[in-house]
């Protein structure tokens, strides 16, 4: 799925480079996308099921926390050099271009890694399993823990692969249904935080909302951007060790409910002083998104659902972060267009509504309301 994916990503990406039309343009970055949503749903499930419960959540604010900040900061740096080329197509040909290039290595790098264990036993290659967890363990297929760990994950999987993608929206005595609108709120929620105004269209804020001269407000990108990606280690370090999902969520929700609202008011304000104060606290934004929700959302969303709608759910909720990410994106510059610096009025509105969501309707501990069989499911 994810080789498919990546191979739907450069292709996309040829088009897109190649263009000569705004028609030309769209039909690329459609292939692209549709390449990058296989990936972006079948990854994080995969590591999840790859990766031994006291380490997932490290891994995976890795992968989807400081990896994915680590490619937007490495785009605002390639278009920072390439935009020295304009008004030359090469300044956005080249950039565009450049994206094949982690897409083929990812693609040959995926072919000496192994398949889920949790998915060979799914469709019976037994031994093809014992083998991955043995290598995931350091250790042979002979070893009792491994043997242990098989024949767990095996009697987990005989119970809860009865479901399907209808059980997914089920109510039975584990759910289902009630763990996928969690799962698909958590994506939303990440979108809906506003990451994708600043993540999207840091370079002309920086322009068009500070007075900054191009150059100097694509330099601020990067170097936001990068800051985007530092401060995601936090998590990266903590996640397992220190802090819980549910507070790091609610302590990002609160940061970037008051940097918009800080915000707000030095837009308001409008002048040289004020612009250097929002600048400041986009940086700010950046920190505490990166913090309580660049990786917790894709983290957390695997970790609710049962092996038996895993697959299903994760792929919804993923849908749902993405047309999140669509809409925002879209209606951003119209709203600042119209609205003005009110724009983050509602942002910070949001985020401040996501604090009581999560407090009231997402446990304290990952596992507290599972049972026992669910427990081994989800490790």
């Amino acid at each position: 799925m994810i080789m498919l994916g990546l191979v739907l990503m450069a292709i996309g990406k040829v088009v897109q480079a190649s263009s000569f039309s705004y028609g030309q343009l769209v039909a690329g970055r459609f292939i692209a996308g549709f390449g990058n949503g296989f990936n972006t749903a079948a990854v994080p499930a995969w590591q999840a099921e790859s990766t031994r419960a006291h380490r997932r959540g490290t891994m995976l604010m890795v992968s989807s926390g400081a990896c994915i900040a680590f490619g937007v900061a490495l785009a605002y740096w390639i278009t920072f050099a390439f935009a020295w080329l304009a008004p030359s197509s090469a300044s956005w040909r080249v950039a565009t271009a450049f994206q094949i290039v982690p897409a083929m290595l990812a693609f040959i790098m995926i072919l000496f890694l192994p398949e889920s264990p949790r998915w060979l036993i799914l469709t019976g290659r037994e031994e093809g399993a014992l083998t991955v967890l043995s290598a995931l363990s350091d250790t042979t297929p002979e070893d009792e823990e491994v043997r242990q760990e098989f024949l767990q994950i095996k009697d987990a999987i005989l119970e809860m692969a009865r479901g399907g993608f209808s059980s997914a929206f089920s109510m039975n005595e584990y759910r289902f249904l009630h763990r996928t609108i969690l799962a698909f709120m958590l994506q939303v929620m990440q979108q809906w935080t506003g990451i994708n105004i600043f993540t999207q269209y840091l370079a002309l804020m920086f322009n068009t909302q500070t007075g900054y001269t191009p150059w100097v407000a694509r330099l601020l990108a990067g170097c936001s951007a990068t800051e985007l990606f530092l401060a995601s280690f936090v998590t990266v370090i903590g996640i397992d060790r220190f802090w819980g999902r549910r507070a790091l969520s609610m302590f990002g929700a609160v940061g970037m409910s008051i940097s918009l609202i800080i915000l707000t008011v030095m837009s308001y304000v409008d002048n040289s002083s004020t612009h250097i104060v929002m600048v400041v606290f986009i940086f700010v934004y950046n920190t505490f998104f990166a913090i309580g929700w660049q990786g917790m959302s894709w983290l957390w969303a695997v970790e609710l659902t049962p092996l038996a709608i895993r697959g299903p759910t994760n792929a919804l909720s993923t849908a749902g972060n993405w047309l999140s990410n669509f809409i925002v994106v879209l209606i951003a510059p119209i709203a600042f267009h119209h609205i003005g610096y009110r724009t983050y009025i509602i942002f910070a509105v949001i985020n401040a509504a996501i604090v009581p969501v999560i407090y009231l309707f997402y446990v304290s501990q990952d596992h507290d309301f599972l049972l026992p069989r669910q427990i081994l499911t989800n490790c």
